[in-house]
Parts: structure tokens; C-alpha cells; sequence
């Protein structure tokens, strides 16, 4: 069981086509995960080894027809509980819908169900993809948060309870779990992977991404998910086809990075700081470090803006109804959001073009911008998912970002490097991640 689980995507999916291992195996295999390690990290909001079962039995049956098969046929796949499925609750983390499903499968179901994935069950979510904090802890060391809003994403492939799984980013909901969770957290480009039939929280600002366990991984999964959904205009169209080949073949050269402490370096325990000041070191060639540019205080101040407005409007009927049901962290956002001025947003949403066309020319000279994905490593307590500073510009500019757990910081936790590359750049962002990625495992 622990050889199966340890395999990577793209071993998993080709040994299940090629009959040397069965879909009911592989999923017995996270099961007996599941049954060891939940009850102490408790990533899922919903799971059923019973009908998990079923599925997979039902993938081996196809497997055997002889009938045609997906990139992902048989392989299970965790999802995040704000994605919508009609045969299992959504509840996006919160009390008020406790027990609800969704009238229709989110898009992306539709489309791992297409690839012939399982979808395993729904793993935990901050309230409503916001701050409120589920149950969930971090797989390395149970008193510490795993970081939100896509906790249980993060938290079920750091424990090998998942191969892969599906997140949601709004400021900094999947590098942030990736980096205290020690796994590999992709949010690509804005607009390449669907959000219709997923909860709503900022139509400007939320993205979904993917976690596993290396790029090669996340690559596989996302391709799956890249399509234009007329349902979300947002989307455009966007050719994945050579997604993991690209990423596979990598940089044509040696590439070159800009890394930025930011104003937010001072938050950084002492541990992680020379964690950082060595992994720079290493790479005197390919690092340079540089200042961060003046208008990123501008940005964080109008994705604020941007943030709780939509909050306010997509969560007013919660806040009007059931506002006691609501965390603090929610009814204080909503209230923030009905404060700020038309003026306000309209400013914040004109300077999301502006300051990525202000920011762009960073990627004629440079493969991408380095910074640390989260603040240190995963702090104590789950009274709280940690803090996003070191993501929101990227999730405000809509530009594809990476965490890869290249480091350790204090009592040796997992520690995550942030790669941001050039919007619509994603097959070769993803490319210049593998290679550093695997220029650090040597």
C-alpha cells in the first residue's frame, strides 16, 4: 500500500490503463491513509469509502471493455467544499448550509468525471473560502494550522490521504497551505480554469488551482481542468495540450529570477530568513534580489477594497439572515465591504490592468519573480490559517503563481519558494519550476 501511494500522478494513471494495478487497489490504498490519519488532521468534509469503492469498481468494469479511456481514468482526486456535486454535500465550510449539495456538478467535476477520475470526497475549507478556520490541522505537526482557505486541499496530499487535489485562491488560499503543508500548490493565470458552479467570493479576484506533490503532478491535474466555459466569461481559450511535456522539457537556458523580500520580510522568523539567504546564495547566477516596486502597497490596499465589497454583495443574504452563524472574520469583512465607495472599487478594479501592464516588462529579461510563499512556516494554534501579504499581488494581477517546498524553517517545517511568472505563460512557468525544482532535489 505505501509503494501505491507514493507513486506520482502520471504513474498512477499509466498503471491503472495498463492493468498493472486496479482502481479499487489504488483507492484502498488512500483509504487505509483515511482510516490512520484523519481522525487527527481531519482534511475531509465529506468522504464515503463505500461509494468510493463503487466508483472504482466501476473504472476496473470500463478498464476491461476495452472502451476508451481519460488521461486520469481510475485515479482518485480530492476537491475542495465550495466546488459544486450533485452526490455529495457542498458546504462550503459553514454552518448555514450544512447538508446541502448543489443542483449541478461544478464544470470542473464534469470535467475530471470526462478525464475518467474518481472524485474522492470534498476536503475541508476556511468558512465560505474566506479566514474562518476549519477543523483541520497540519499534517506535520497537529497543533499548528495547515493555513486556508483551502486547508484540507493542502493538508490531505502533505498526509498521502490524496495523489492530488483541487484548491481555490482569492488572496493567497492555495500557495499559503501549500508552503506550511509542504506541497506543491498551482494557481494558474487567471482565466484558464473555470469557476462556474463553484461558491462565489470575488468575481474578480478567485481563481482555482491544484495540489500535489511535485509540478509535474499539478501540470497533469490542471491540464485536465484548462478549458473556455462559456458559463464563465472570465475563461479564455487556452491550449493545455502540451501542458506536461512543456513542463517535462523546461527552460531552453539556465533561468534568471528577480526575488523580493518585500516590506513584509520583517514578518519572517529569524530561522526562515537564513533558510531564504542560503537558498539565495545557491544560486548566484540565477538570483538577483531586488527592491519591490512602490505601487504593491497600492495593491494590497485595492484587493482589500475589491475583496470585502464582493464579499458584501455575494454573502448578503447570509449576512441579512443568519449573520450570527457568520465568524467575526466574515461579519467584519461584509461590514467593511458595505463602507467602501462605488468610487472606491471602481479605482481598485482600473488599476488591476494598470499596474500588470506597469509590472510586465519584468518577463522580457527575467523567467519569473521569486519570493517566500507565506510568512515562515505554519504558526501554532488553528485559531487562525496565517496571513496572505506574500500573495495578493499575484492573486489581484491574476498571474500564475507556484509553491514548492524546497525548505525547512524552525523544528525543521516545511517552507515554501513562490515562483510567479507572466500572465498566459503558464506551459513555460511551469517548465522553469520543474527545473528548479529539481535543481534543488540534486
Amino acid at each position: 500500500m505505501s509503494e501505491i501511494i507514493s507513486l506520482s500522478l502520471e504513474q498512477l494513471a499509466t498503471k491503472i490503463k495498463d492493468a498493472q494495478l486496479s482502481s479499487v487497489d489504488v483507492c484502498k490504498a488512500f483509504i487505509e491513509r483515511i482510516e490512520k490519519y484523519e481522525k487527527d488532521i481531519k482534511a475531509w468534509a465529506h468522504f464515503d469509502k463505500k461509494v468510493l469503492l463503487e466508483k472504482a469498481e466501476e473504472a476496473d468494469e470500463h478498464r476491461r471493455s476495452g472502451k476508451p479511456l481519460g488521461s486520469l481514468h481510475g485515479v482518485p482526486v480530492a476537491v475542495k467544499d465550495i466546488v459544486g456535486t450533485i452526490d455529495m454535500p457542498t458546504e462550503c465550510g459553514t454552518v448555514i448550509r450544512k447538508g446541502k449539495s448543489y443542483s449541478q456538478n461544478a464544470e470542473i467535476i464534469d470535467m475530471l468525471h470526462s478525464a475518467g477520475a474518481l472524485v474522492m470526497g470534498k476536503t475541508a475549507t476556511s468558512e465560505l473560502a474566506f479566514l474562518g478556520p476549519p477543523a483541520t490541522t497540519n499534517p506535520h505537526d497537529n497543533s499548528r494550522t495547515p493555513g486556508g482557505s483551502s486547508s484540507g486541499s493542502a493538508a490531505a496530499v502533505a498526509s498521502f490521504m490524496a495523489p492530488v487535489s483541487i484548491g481555490s485562491q482569492t488572496g493567497g488560499s492555495i500557495i499559503r497551505p501549500a508552503s506550511y503543508c509542504g506541497v506543491v500548490g498551482y494557481k494558474p493565470t487567471y482565466g484558464l480554469i473555470s469557476r462556474n458552479g463553484v461558491l462565489r467570493t470575488s468575481y474578480n479576484l478567485d481563481h482555482m488551482g491544484v495540489f500535489g506533490r511535485s509540478v509535474e503532478d499539478v501540470a497533469m491535474l490542471a491540464k485536465v481542468l484548462i478549458k473556455k466555459d462559456k458559463y464563465d466569461p472570465a475563461t479564455i481559450h487556452y491550449s493545455a495540450d502540451n501542458f506536461v511535456e512543456e513542463t517535462k522539457k523546461g527552460p531552453l537556458f539556465e533561468p534568471k529570477f528577480i526575488f523580493y523580500k518585500t516590506e513584509y520580510w520583517k514578518l519572517i522568523d529569524k530561522k526562515s530568513k537564513g533558510a531564504f539567504e542560503y537558498f539565495i546564495k545557491s544560486f548566484p547566477k540565477n538570483i538577483e534580489v531586488f527592491d519591490t516596486p512602490s505601487y504593491f502597497k497600492d495593491i494590497h490596499k485595492y484587493h482589500q477594497i475589491i475583496h470585502e465589497t464582493d464579499l458584501a454583495n455575494n454573502f448578503s443574504v447570509y449576512y441579512k439572515k443568519y449573520k450570527k452563524k457568520l465568524s467575526k472574520y466574515m461579519q467584519d469583512a461584509i461590514a467593511n465591504g458595505n463602507k467602501h465607495s462605488a468610487k472606491e472599487y471602481a479605482e481598485a478594479i482600473d488599476f488591476m490592468k494598470r499596474s500588470y501592464e506597469s509590472y510586465q516588462e519584468v518577463f522580457e529579461d527575467y523567467h519569473g519573480v521569486l519570493s517566500p510563499s507565506s510568512p515562515g512556516v505554519a504558526p501554532k494554534g488553528l485559531k487562525s490559517t496565517g496571513t496572505a501579504e506574500f500573495n495578493k499581488v499575484w492573486s489581484y494581477m491574476g498571474t500564475p503563481c507556484i509553491s514548492l517546498p524546497l525548505l525547512e524553517g524552525e523544528n525543521n517545517l516545511p517552507l515554501g519558494v513562490q515562483i510567479i511568472g507572466d500572465k498566459y505563460d503558464d506551459h513555460r512557468f511551469l517548465g522553469v519550476a520543474n527545473w528548479l525544482e529539481k535543481e534543488c532535489k540534486e
